[in-house]
């Protein structure tokens, strides 16, 4: 069995928390992040929090992490959630730099109607 890179491992903590305070010292500065609704990376610590602070607040109370696959300085996490009825089904993609800091956030989901179902509960709580 593999042990779960540092990284991971603070992610998950955050994760399981749902408490984003965490990130400050998990991103970089120069984190990108890629959604499966946004066409642009979106580049920067403070978006990247706002992305994962909503989807935290969306999927938090239901997501699970499947399974895990590790490469070096990168990871990618199957996940699953429940959005009142609506299956989401997922993958995270990780990469981090020598710090442990990430650098890269990429987020695929499917299927489509739990990626409108995302979109649409993702859009009203970034608004917020």
């Amino acid at each position: 069995m593999t042990l779960q890179p540092p990284a991971v491992a603070a992610w998950h903590a955050i994760a399981d928390s749902l408490d984003p305070s965490g990130l400050d010292g998990l991103l970089a500065d120069e984190v990108v992040f890629r959604s499966p609704a946004v066409h642009t990376p979106q580049e920067g610590k403070l978006v990247t929090t706002a992305y994962l602070t909503a989807a935290m607040h969306v999927l938090g109370p239901t997501l699970r992490y499947l399974q895990e696959w590790y490469g070096e300085r990168s990871a990618v996490l199957e996940f699953a959630a429940d959005l009142d009825g609506v299956h989401v089904h997922g993958v995270d993609m990780l990469r981090w730099n020598d710090a442990d800091r990430l650098v890269e956030f990429t987020v695929m989901v499917r299927p489509v109607k739990g990626l409108q179902e995302l979109i649409a509960r993702m859009g009203a709580e970034l608004q917020r």
